[in-house]
């Protein structure tokens, strides 16, 4: 959820004013729990890593040189929780490479990850499999994730409530709210 997927831009989620509403009602619910995740580019085109290094050939206006300041950032409605809630950086899809994500929930001793944000068949499939993967215990918000795809993002929701149904759970923003609040 952050400035260069909300602004015009090549990686535009159309979805994500709809969602974002749903992401800060539930941050505001369990305010001292949240951590935020934060893509960050290559710095230039070319950049990077193997097949890395040919994204962003392909998607050289979306590099750090090219994006301008800002586009990083977090969407103000989320910047509001920040801090004290922390923002883990990532240079990949996936916030469990090359971050300090795993640390810091074993320092809260978290066994839990609620995901929202964006994007489904993406970033947040990433975090989904490696929150798996290290057998915490995984909720993605239906209702509270977006993508560039609506077909992608049906078919990982279906992905995630039945082929996934051993690992991951779904819920919608209402369903966790109501379990925090006692409702």
């Amino acid at each position: 959820m952050q400035a260069m997927f909300r602004e015009p831009s090549q990686w535009s989620l159309p979805w994500m004013d709809r969602v974002l509403p749903r992401i800060v009602d539930l941050c505001s619910t369990q305010p001292s729990r949240l951590v935020f995740t934060r893509f960050i580019p290559a710095r230039r085109p070319g950049a990077g890593q193997g097949t890395w290094k040919r994204y962003y050939e392909r998607w050289a206006d979306m590099t750090l040189e090219r994006l301008g300041p800002g586009k990083v950032d977090l969407v103000p409605e989320l910047r509001a929780f920040t801090p004290p809630a922390p923002v883990v950086d990532k240079p990949v899809y996936s916030p469990w490479l090359g971050s300090n994500l795993r640390t810091l929930l074993a320092q809260r001793r978290c066994d839990t990850v609620i995901v929202t944000g964006g994007e489904t068949d993406m970033c947040v499939l990433s975090t989904v499999l490696g929150a798996a993967d290290y057998g915490l215990r995984t909720i993605v918000v239906q209702d509270a994730v977006c993508s560039a795809s609506d077909e992608a993002h049906d078919a990982m929701i279906g992905l995630f409530s039945n082929r996934y149904g051993q690992h991951i759970e779904t819920a919608t923003t209402k369903q966790l709210v109501n379990c925090w609040i006692g409702g």
